[in-house]
């Protein structure tokens, strides 16, 4: 047993990979809590049904700055907090599916799954990763799941990893292509259909558009996937996760009886993670389909995973002490992504606390008057853009967003409202330090965050050039 607990978590961050991303959101904490002392203070106004009022600003001049005992504590107090909730589930939701997949690693469970497909996949590896690509690009177009895909990140890595790629490369094809589809939404709930409620629009108006803009953006991905895909085959020593995969692969399946290697024990852990994996799943389409479960997409997951995922592991290896061990470690491995989490959260709690947000909200809507269509068009996307930084959350932004725009005249359609917001929420969150999804599934494959920013510099380069076409495009053909 002493081997086992040497060996390497699934969530394994370096020290030098947690301290870069840790003083990164502490210098954005820091500047927040700045801004506060900077910024006008103000706040909106209440309806008489006790929504929000985005047309009442009013300037708070007898205001000053948050705190500076409550801005050093945010990252601690934005757990008691309106968000406080969510990122509650959302830890412990990362440390279920973290200590569930350790197990799945430790009894051999990945293994064997990963083995049986990437052998049918054998003489078709770059088939695979299209089609995986394509997968998780429509459950971000289509259902708006991204930090459901946390679960299924592990498997997606080690396959890649199996056929003959990288970690890395399941990281592009699980998270890069569903945050890509975020963007590229068709009828995202979360984004493209929410926007259009609130804003009165209809979502399948003028649907060809954005058909066109999720076949441009799967192309620009696929590109730079393959491109990356070059690369390491002309020099495998180039990889970003060398050092990860080469532990990975000494690590995958060494639990009690596991040097048998029986086709009985294969079969019975082939058995019991499909089923797993296959019940999870279709919990998450049902749940992101159902508009009563949607909301409850996580917490369904969360006790999926913790009851079943130790369930599946005593049922595969038949040594229930080794299992819990196993779970425990996962539960560690994961316990470093909680500092991500509370500081990335802490700015948007900083700026609400400091009544600064309001008014940069009302300030930049001034802005939108009197411009041509396009310009205008380019400024409500920045807005979004610098929204999303602070706000991470689509449910949120949409509605503080969305709800803006209703009441004022923009001189542009409904549907281009709604287009406008889908690109500045999606392609973002995975790129800002500020997403903490992001900084969990780099940590998951052990790439730094600035190392990440680098190697995506091109793709993200082009991708924005290609929104201000299709934005300017939309204008133009009156979309």
């Amino acid at each position: 047993m002493e081997k086992t607990k040497a060996r390497p978590t699934l969530i394994s961050i370096s020290k030098k990979s947690f301290i870069q991303v840790t003083l990164l959101l502490l210098g954005l904490l820091i500047l927040s809590v700045a801004l506060t002392y900077v910024i006008p203070k103000g706040e909106f106004g209440v309806l008489p049904d006790g929504e929000t009022d985005y047309l009442d600003y009013v300037r708070r001049d007898d205001l000053g700055g948050i705190p500076l005992w409550k801005g050093l504590l945010a990252p601690v107090l934005v757990f008691a907090s309106g968000d406080g909730l969510t990122l509650i589930m959302l830890s412990l939701f990362l440390f279920v599916i973290s200590a569930a997949f350790q197990v799945m690693n430790d009894v051999g469970g990945i293994r064997a799954l990963v083995g049986a497909v990437s052998e049918r996949f054998r003489d078709r590896r770059s088939l695979l990763l299209v089609l995986m690509s394509f997968l998780f690009y429509c459950f971000g177009a289509f259902l708006g799941l991204f930090e459901e895909l946390l679960t299924m990140l592990p498997i997606v890595a080690a396959l890649c990893v199996q056929v003959g790629f990288d970690s890395f490369t399941g990281f592009l094809c699980c998270i890069l292509s569903c945050g890509f589809g975020f963007a590229g939404a068709i009828t995202n709930p979360f984004t493209v259909l929410l926007a259009s409620q609130i804003i009165g629009a209809n979502p399948m108006e003028h649907i060809w558009f954005r058909i066109l803009i999720f076949l441009v953006m799967f192309a620009l991905l696929q590109a730079f996937l393959f491109r990356y895909l070059r690369r390491l085959k002309k020099d495998p020593a180039s990889s970003l996760t060398r050092r990860h995969d080469e532990a990975l692969r000494l690590s995958a399946g060494q639990a009690p009886g596991d040097g048998d290697g029986t086709p009985e024990r294969t079969g019975r852990l082939k058995l019991s993670y499909a089923l797993f994996l296959l019940c999870a799943l279709a919990l998450i389409i049902v749940s992101s389909l159902s508009p009563v479960l949607r909301g409850y997409t996580v917490v369904i997951l969360t006790a999926y995973f913790l009851v079943f995922g130790p369930l599946a592991g005593a049922l595969a290896c038949g040594d229930f002490r080794f299992v819990l061990k196993s779970f425990l470690r996962g539960i560690a491995g994961a316990l470093p992504t909680i500092v991500f989490i509370a500081l990335a959260a802490s700015i948007k709690y900083v700026f609400d606390q400091g009544r600064v947000l309001p008014t940069l909200v009302n300030q930049i809507n001034l802005l939108i008057e009197g411009h041509s269509p396009i310009l205008v068009a380019l400024i409500i996307y920045l807005i979004v853009l610098l929204l999303e930084f602070f706000i991470s959350s689509s449910t949120a932004k949409a509605i503080l967003v969305m709800g803006l725009l209703a009441m004022v005249n923009t001189g542009l359609s409904k549907q281009m409202l709604v287009l406008l917001y889908t690109f500045g929420d999606g392609y973002t969150n995975v790129l800002f330090p500020t997403s903490p999804v992001l900084l969990i599934s780099l940590s998951m494959v052990e790439v730094e965050y600035f190392t990440w920013i680098r190697k995506s510099a091109l793709l993200f380069t082009l991708n924005f050039l290609l929104v201000l076409g299709f934005i300017a495009l939309g204008v133009i053909l009156g979309y």
